[in-house]
Protein backbone atom coordinates (compact mmCIF):
# COMPACT_ATOMS: atom_id res chain seq x y z
CA UNK A 1 0.00 0.00 0.00
CA UNK A 2 1.32 3.44 -0.75
CA UNK A 3 1.53 6.14 2.19
CA UNK A 4 -0.31 9.23 1.79
CA UNK A 5 1.22 12.52 1.41
CA UNK A 6 -0.60 13.18 4.50
CA UNK A 7 0.71 10.28 6.33
CA UNK A 8 4.53 10.43 5.02
CA UNK A 9 4.28 14.53 5.88
CA UNK A 10 3.25 13.31 9.63
CA UNK A 11 6.20 10.97 9.68
CA UNK A 12 8.64 13.55 8.05
CA UNK A 13 7.50 16.33 11.15
CA UNK A 14 8.03 13.39 13.63
CA UNK A 15 11.52 12.83 12.12
CA UNK A 16 12.49 16.46 12.21
CA UNK A 17 11.15 17.14 15.75
CA UNK A 18 13.07 13.87 17.25
CA UNK A 19 16.14 14.72 15.87
CA UNK A 20 16.70 18.50 15.99
CA UNK A 21 15.17 19.53 12.10
CA UNK A 22 17.03 16.70 10.57
CA UNK A 23 15.80 13.75 8.59
CA UNK A 24 16.75 10.82 6.31
CA UNK A 25 15.31 9.39 3.42
CA UNK A 26 14.55 11.65 0.45
CA UNK A 27 15.51 14.67 2.24
CA UNK A 28 18.84 13.49 3.85
CA UNK A 29 21.56 16.30 3.46
CA UNK A 30 18.42 18.65 2.44
CA UNK A 31 17.68 21.99 4.85
CA UNK A 32 14.51 21.73 5.60
CA UNK A 33 12.01 23.77 7.62
CA UNK A 34 8.30 23.23 9.29
CA UNK A 35 5.62 26.06 7.70
CA UNK A 36 2.55 26.37 9.50
CA UNK A 37 0.19 28.26 7.93
CA UNK A 38 -3.77 29.06 8.67
CA UNK A 39 -6.16 27.78 6.15
CA UNK A 40 -7.48 29.31 3.67
CA UNK A 41 -10.95 28.11 4.06
CA UNK A 42 -10.73 26.49 7.02
CA UNK A 43 -9.46 29.10 9.44
CA UNK A 44 -7.46 26.07 10.68
CA UNK A 45 -3.36 25.56 11.14
CA UNK A 46 -2.09 23.48 8.26
CA UNK A 47 1.43 22.25 8.81
CA UNK A 48 4.15 21.16 6.00
CA UNK A 49 7.68 20.07 5.87
CA UNK A 50 9.52 22.24 2.76
CA UNK A 51 12.99 22.14 1.79
CA UNK A 52 14.61 25.36 2.02
CA UNK A 53 17.25 28.18 1.06
CA UNK A 54 18.29 31.09 2.83
CA UNK A 55 19.25 34.64 1.46
CA UNK A 56 20.82 36.80 4.01
CA UNK A 57 18.61 36.27 6.89
CA UNK A 58 15.17 35.25 4.71
CA UNK A 59 14.25 31.55 4.41
CA UNK A 60 13.47 30.89 0.45
CA UNK A 61 10.41 27.86 -0.24
CA UNK A 62 9.12 27.55 -4.06
CA UNK A 63 5.76 26.49 -4.43
CA UNK A 64 6.88 23.41 -6.74
CA UNK A 65 4.23 20.64 -5.55
CA UNK A 66 6.60 18.55 -7.20
CA UNK A 67 5.29 19.90 -10.51
CA UNK A 68 2.41 19.52 -10.39
CA UNK A 69 -0.07 21.48 -12.56
CA UNK A 70 -1.56 23.67 -9.40
CA UNK A 71 -0.10 25.14 -6.88
CA UNK A 72 0.09 23.32 -3.50
CA UNK A 73 -2.61 24.23 -1.36
CA UNK A 74 0.08 25.73 1.83
CA UNK A 75 0.48 28.46 -1.21
CA UNK A 76 -2.92 29.32 -1.04
CA UNK A 77 -2.46 29.51 2.54
CA UNK A 78 -0.10 31.63 3.25
CA UNK A 79 -1.25 33.94 0.30
CA UNK A 80 -4.63 34.66 2.05
CA UNK A 81 -3.04 34.54 5.67
CA UNK A 82 0.93 35.70 5.12
CA UNK A 83 1.31 35.53 8.92
CA UNK A 84 2.94 32.07 9.72
CA UNK A 85 5.01 29.92 12.27
CA UNK A 86 8.16 28.71 10.68
CA UNK A 87 10.14 25.74 12.60
CA UNK A 88 14.09 25.53 11.98
CA UNK A 89 16.20 22.88 13.71
CA UNK A 90 15.15 23.18 17.11
CA UNK A 91 13.82 26.89 16.52
CA UNK A 92 10.61 27.61 16.46
CA UNK A 93 9.38 31.89 15.38
CA UNK A 94 6.28 33.73 13.51
CA UNK A 95 7.58 34.99 10.29
CA UNK A 96 5.46 36.61 7.23
CA UNK A 97 5.46 35.14 3.87
CA UNK A 98 5.55 37.43 1.09
CA UNK A 99 5.41 36.10 -2.51
CA UNK A 100 8.32 37.40 -4.79
CA UNK A 101 7.11 38.98 -7.56
CA UNK A 102 10.38 40.66 -9.10
CA UNK A 103 10.80 37.94 -11.84
CA UNK A 104 14.54 38.45 -11.59
CA UNK A 105 14.72 38.08 -7.57
CA UNK A 106 11.80 35.23 -8.42
CA UNK A 107 14.72 33.39 -10.93
CA UNK A 108 17.97 34.13 -9.11
CA UNK A 109 16.24 32.59 -5.49
CA UNK A 110 14.88 30.15 -7.84
CA UNK A 111 18.37 29.05 -9.34
CA UNK A 112 19.22 28.88 -5.88
CA UNK A 113 17.21 25.96 -4.77
CA UNK A 114 17.55 24.16 -8.22
CA UNK A 115 21.25 24.34 -6.85
CA UNK A 116 20.80 22.95 -3.22
CA UNK A 117 18.11 20.70 -4.85
CA UNK A 118 18.14 19.63 -8.05
CA UNK A 119 14.60 18.32 -7.89
CA UNK A 120 13.71 21.84 -8.44
CA UNK A 121 14.98 21.93 -11.77
CA UNK A 122 13.02 18.80 -12.93
CA UNK A 123 9.49 20.13 -11.09
CA UNK A 124 9.40 23.41 -13.57
CA UNK A 125 10.35 21.18 -16.35
CA UNK A 126 7.01 18.91 -15.60
CA UNK A 127 4.60 22.15 -15.70
CA UNK A 128 3.90 25.05 -17.36
CA UNK A 129 3.03 26.85 -14.15
CA UNK A 130 5.46 29.66 -13.17
CA UNK A 131 6.05 27.64 -9.73
CA UNK A 132 6.00 30.89 -7.02
CA UNK A 133 8.98 31.17 -4.50
CA UNK A 134 8.21 32.55 -0.87
CA UNK A 135 10.35 34.23 1.52
CA UNK A 136 9.79 33.90 5.62
CA UNK A 137 10.92 36.65 7.30
CA UNK A 138 10.84 37.31 11.11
Amino acid sequence: MTESRNDRNQRIVAEFRANGGVVGGPFEGRDLLLLTTTGARSGQPRLTPLVHTRDGDRLVVAASYGGAPKHPDWYHNLVANPKVTVEVGTEKFEATATVVTDRAERDRLYAGMVAHAEGFADYEKKTDRLIPVVVLER
